[in-house]
């Protein structure tokens, strides 16, 4: 498995954990990282960057998925879901560095993975138009 596909499971792990627990971003790293040492320090510097990005932005975050999702709250999708369409919004709309088809089609492996049946084509489809969305407002 490629580094950053298992940075982004793992940021999806600490993710989950803010989400369940209630705890700040610093404390669930900590205590994930602990349980999980034997990682090499460029997988653990990226799955930080995106946990860290979108906690600080998670508002942000929450309002565009919120808009692109028709028909769902936030707050009903199941925890996977929402953290996944969470880190790749992010990475849609804060990393320059990363095409948005890879975004995209990472966030829908990952989707499939650990989601259940359907994760990965409503991940697919929100993603889908948050990326023509920020395509938009970039032409503007």
């Amino acid at each position: 498995m490629r580094k950053r596909t298992k940075a982004r499971e793992h940021a999806l792990k600490m993710l989950y954990g803010v989400d369940i627990t209630k705890d700040d971003c610093a404390t669930c790293m900590e205590r994930f990282w602990k349980d999980n040492e034997e990682l090499d320090e460029e997988t653990k510097k990226f799955a930080n960057s995106i946990v860290i990005g979108v906690t600080k932005n998670r508002d942000a975050l929450d309002k565009i998925i919120s808009e692109c999702a028709t028909n769902w709250q936030l707050k009903r999708m199941a925890v996977v879901d929402r953290n996944i369409l969470r880190f790749a919004a992010y990475e849609l709309l804060y990393s320059k560095d990363i095409p948005p088809k890879v975004a995209i089609n990472e966030a829908i492996d990952i989707a499939k993975k650990y989601g259940d049946a359907d994760s990965g084509k409503f991940v697919n489809g929100i993603l889908d138009k948050i990326n023509k969305t920020k395509t938009e407002r970039d032409a503007l």
